[in-house]
């Protein structure tokens, strides 16, 4: 005789005891978005996050430091003098939702690499400076080509060439390992370090401050 924690075969109608529920793919996008709402728009954010909301919800143009920013700063010479340097693939995802999020993105460096035209490419940024150490005269073409206001603009620097146009910025960002001065003169310092989600970060803070964090995060998790 069977046992009470065992089940025995069922007929007709009747419904067999545990069977398991598995959710549809509708179920599991309907129960992340009420998570996610739940959970007041994400993850617990700091007091300068919230306090940045204002300012990244006019911005409509980021523009990037490489060495330091998109990468740790690190330069790593291979064979016949080729320059290597790593970069943060969850920057790149960040990049391509905060243009999904209708807000373009560029970056202006005082190096030139080749590594970086390749990367520029791969992330469809859509201005590119290299070899320009005098930064404040691209910050002002850029401005006056696309007709932006300064506090549109979004700039992420880690080092003393980058004070020009943080002191500009509508939103100035630094990040984490940045110089003393850089830190002090931003509005945002960084949780990541430079190279290490940084850029990541400050997508995510302009995605949330226009409102569009879980209609992005919805699509993706179709």
């Amino acid at each position: 005789m069977a046992g009470p924690d065992h089940t025995t075969p069922q007929s007709g109608n009747v419904a067999p005891r545990n069977r398991l529920h598995y959710p549809s793919d509708c179920e599991i996008t309907q129960g992340l978005r009420q998570r996610s709402l739940e959970r007041a728009g994400g993850p617990e954010r700091s007091y300068a996050w919230k306090n940045c909301l204002p300012q990244a919800a006019g911005i409509k143009l980021l523009l990037l430091d490489v060495d330091g920013v998109l990468t740790d700063s690190t330069i790593v010479y291979g064979p016949e003098g080729y320059e290597m340097k790593s970069f943060s693939t969850r920057d790149g995802l960040g990049i391509r939702l905060l243009r999904e999020a209708g807000v373009e993105t560029g970056l202006i460096t005082a190096r030139t690499s080749e590594t970086v035209r390749r990367r520029a490419e791969d992330l469809q940024l859509r201005h590119v400076y290299q070899g320009r150490g005098a930064k404040l005269e691209v910050w002002q073409q850029v401005l006056a080509a696309e007709k932006l206001a300064p506090e549109q603009v979004a700039y992420v620097g880690d080092d003393w060439l980058d004070l020009p146009l943080l002191l500009r910025a509508g939103l100035a960002v630094a990040v984490a390992d940045a110089v003393a001065e850089v830190r002090a003169a931003a509005h945002y310092v960084t949780r990541a370090a430079g190279g290490r989600g940084a850029v990541r970060e400050v997508c995510e803070l302009i995605i949330e401050a226009r409102g569009m964090r879980d209609k992005l995060l919805a699509d993706y998790a179709r």
